[in-house]
C-alpha cells in the first residue's frame, strides 16, 4: 500500500512540475508577442488540419496588418459586441458573466458566453476548441498573464488579426478581402458591423451571408458603435 501512495505522491508532483513548465511556456511566448506577431495560433492549426482531411492542398486566408491600418469602424464594431468593456476591466467582465449566468438560467441552456476578448484571444492563442473545467482554468490563468504583460491595444491589435472570420479566413485584413474585397483600413461602418457580427459564428456565416439573424444583429452593433470605447 505504502508503494501505491508513493507513486501516487510522484506522479502529482511530476504532474505539477509539468503544468508549471507549459505556464512558463505560455508565459514566455506572451513576452516575445509584445514586440513580435504571432505567425499562427491554436485554433488556426486545429482548423488547417481539419481543412487538410478533406483537402490535403488547403490553406488559410489570413494577413497580418499594424493595428493603426484597421478601420477604427471595425475596432468600435467589435468592442460594441464583444466587449463592451473592454477598456476598463482587467480580462474578465464580471457583470457581464452574471447577466450571461442568469440568461442561462433562464433558458435552462447555454445560450450566451460573457467571455471578453482577452479571454477569446487567450482561447485561440492556446487551447483546443474542446469546453472542459480544464480548460475554462487555463483560459482564465492565460487571461491574468495577457493581461498583466500586454497593454490593451496590443492585446486587441492580435485579437484582430487571428480570429476567425469564415472558413479558413482569419484576421481583419483577409476577412475584408473575402468579403468586400476591399484593404481593413477601407472598412464603412455598416461592413464593420456585419463582419463583427459574423464573429460568434463565422464559418456559418460565411455561407449564410443574408441570414436575417446576421441583419438584425448588425444593425444592432451599428446603433451602438459610437458609445464604444477603443485602446
Amino acid at each position: 500500500m505504502k508503494k501505491i501512495w508513493r507513486w501516487i505522491w510522484k506522479g502529482a508532483v511530476i504532474g505539477i512540475l509539468l503544468l508549471f513548465v507549459y505556464q512558463v511556456w505560455i508565459f514566455a511566448h506572451l513576452l516575445w508577442w509584445i514586440k513580435f506577431n504571432p505567425s499562427t495560433t491554436s485554433f488556426m492549426e486545429n482548423r488547417l488540419a481539419i481543412m487538410r482531411e478533406i483537402n490535403p492542398d488547403a490553406r488559410l486566408q489570413h494577413q497580418w496588418v499594424p493595428y493603426s491600418k484597421i478601420s477604427n469602424n471595425l475596432k468600435r464594431a467589435l468592442v460594441a459586441a464583444e466587449d463592451a468593456n473592454f477598456v476598463d476591466h482587467e480580462g474578465f467582465d464580471w457583470d457581464g458573466i452574471q447577466k450571461a449566468y442568469e440568461k442561462d438560467l433562464k433558458k435552462g441552456r447555454i445560450v450566451a458566453g460573457g467571455s471578453t476578448i482577452s479571454q477569446q484571444l487567450a482561447k485561440n492563442l492556446f487551447l483546443s476548441g474542446n469546453r472542459s473545467p480544464f480548460r475554462k482554468m487555463e483560459e482564465a490563468a492565460i487571461t491574468v498573464m495577457m493581461e498583466a504583460v500586454m497593454d490593451k491595444q496590443r492585446i486587441f491589435e492580435i485579437y484582430l488579426n487571428v480570429i476567425e472570420w469564415g472558413d479558413g479566413v482569419f484576421g481583419a485584413e483577409a476577412a475584408s478581402r473575402h468579403y468586400y474585397r476591399i484593404g481593413a483600413s477601407q472598412l464603412s461602418a455598416a461592413q464593420a458591423a456585419k463582419l463583427a457580427a459574423m464573429v460568434p459564428n463565422p464559418r456559418y456565416y460565411d455561407k449564410h451571408q443574408n441570414a436575417r439573424g446576421l441583419m438584425k444583429k448588425t444593425g444592432i452593433i451599428l446603433s451602438r458603435m459610437n458609445q464604444a470605447d477603443i485602446p
